[in-house]
C-alpha cells in the first residue's frame, strides 16, 4: 500500500509541476489515463479534492497546495534511499532533469545521452533545450549546463569544457563585403548578436599585443544560439561562435575567421568555459555519471577526437 501511496503521489507531483495530464505523463512515460487514475486514487485516500479541472486548465486546491510541499519531502526521501542503495549496488537508475543551451541539442548531446543509457538502460533523460539561464533549483532540475562564463551564486559549479571565440562569418559575405582589416571596420558590417541569457552591448577583443572593447552596433539579433550559427553560414553577416562549434565549419570552407588574431574574452580577459551548476549536495550517481561522460567528450576536443560528433550534428542542422 505504502508503494501504491508513493507512485500515486509522484503521479501528482508530477501533474501539478506541468499544470497538465498530458504533459506530466510524457514527462513520466506514462498514459494520462494511469495518472488520472493514480491522482483519483489518491484523492479518495486523503478524502480532498487536489487539483480543480476544466477542459483546458489544471490548477491545484488550497488541499493540492498543502499535500505538494509534503509529497515533495516524502519524494525526495524516497530518491535519498534509492540512491544509496544503488551506491552500495553501483548501478544507476531513475530520472535526470537538467537544461542546457539549444545548440547542444543538435548532435552533441543526443548521442552522448544515447550512449550513456547504453550503459545505464535503466535510467531516463528530461531535457529542456533554451539559451535562457534556468536555476536547477528553482525548477526542480538535477543540473542546468550553460556556457560563457561561471557567476557567482549558490550553486555548485561543475566544469564541462574550455573553449575561444572567434568572430566568423561565410566566405560568400567576405566577397561581397570584404574582410576587415581592423576592429573598428566592423563598424561599416551587419554583425549578428546573440541576446540570451542577455543582451551585450560590447564584444571584448584580446590579442597578444593589446585588449579593448567594441560596442556592437547589430544588424540582427537572436535570442537562439542555433540561429546565430544558421545566420552566419548564410552569408547574413559576422559572428561571435564557440571555436568547437565553428572550427568544423572552417575545415569544410563553410566559415573564415574574422580579424583572427583576436579571441572575445569577459571583460576581465578570462575564457569562456561550458560547465554545469547545481544545488548544493552530494550529486546521484546517475546524475554524476553523465556530468562525467559529457566533460569526457568536452576533454576530446583538444585532440580532435569528437569532431566526428560535431559535423554530424552540423549535418542534421544543415
Amino acid at each position: 500500500m505504502a508503494l501504491d501511496m508513493l507512485g500515486e503521489l509522484e503521479a501528482f507531483s508530477a501533474v501539478a509541476r506541468k499544470r497538465s495530464f498530458v504533459a506530466a505523463a510524457r514527462t513520466l512515460g506514462r498514459s494520462p489515463s494511469s495518472l488520472t487514475r493514480a491522482v483519483q486514487a489518491l484523492e479518495e485516500s486523503v478524502g480532498v479534492k487536489l487539483f480543480n479541472r476544466s477542459s483546458n486548465a489544471v490548477s491545484l486546491t488550497e488541499a493540492g497546495e498543502r499535500l505538494l510541499l509534503h509529497a515533495y519531502k516524502m519524494l525526495d526521501l524516497q530518491r535519498e534511499a534509492d540512491e544509496d542503495l544503488a551506491g552500495l549496488s553501483g548501478l544507476a537508475y531513475g530520472w535526470i532533469r537538467f537544461s542546457a543551451p539549444e545548440i547542444l541539442g543538435h548532435g552533441v548531446l543526443p548521442r552522448l545521452i544515447a550512449q550513456y543509457c547504453e550503459r545505464y538502460p535503466d535510467v531516463h533523460v528530461d531535457v529542456i533545450f533554451t539559451d535562457e539561464s534556468i536555476d536547477p533549483a528553482k525548477s526542480k532540475l538535477d543540473f542546468s549546463i550553460r556556457g560563457a562564463f561561471p557567476q557567482s551564486s549558490d550553486l555548485i559549479g561543475f566544469p564541462l569544457w574550455s573553449y575561444s571565440r572567434y568572430l566568423y562569418a561565410s566566405p560568400g559575405y567576405l566577397e561581397r563585403r570584404g574582410m576587415p582589416d581592423s576592429i573598428e571596420a566592423l563598424e561599416a558590417h551587419s554583425l549578428i548578436l546573440h541576446t540570451a541569457p542577455r543582451i551585450l552591448k560590447e564584444w571584448n577583443f584580446r590579442s597578444e599585443e593589446q585588449a579593448f572593447s567594441f560596442r556592437v552596433h547589430p544588424k540582427f539579433r537572436f535570442s537562439s544560439g542555433v540561429a546565430v550559427f544558421q545566420a552566419a553560414l548564410a552569408g547574413m553577416g559576422i559572428a561571435r561562435l564557440a571555436d568547437w562549434l565553428a572550427e568544423p565549419e572552417v575545415e569544410a570552407g563553410r566559415l573564415l575567421r574574422v580579424c583572427p588574431e583576436y579571441t572575445l574574452t569577459s571583460s576581465g580577459g578570462e575564457s569562456p568555459q561550458m560547465h554545469a551548476v547545481y544545488p548544493a549536495g552530494n550529486l546521484p550517481l546517475r546524475v554524476k555519471s553523465l556530468l562525467e561522460v559529457i566533460r569526457g567528450f568536452g576533454e576530446s576536443l583538444d585532440r580532435k577526437h569528437a569532431l566526428p560528433l560535431i559535423k554530424a550534428g552540423l549535418q542534421e542542422m544543415g
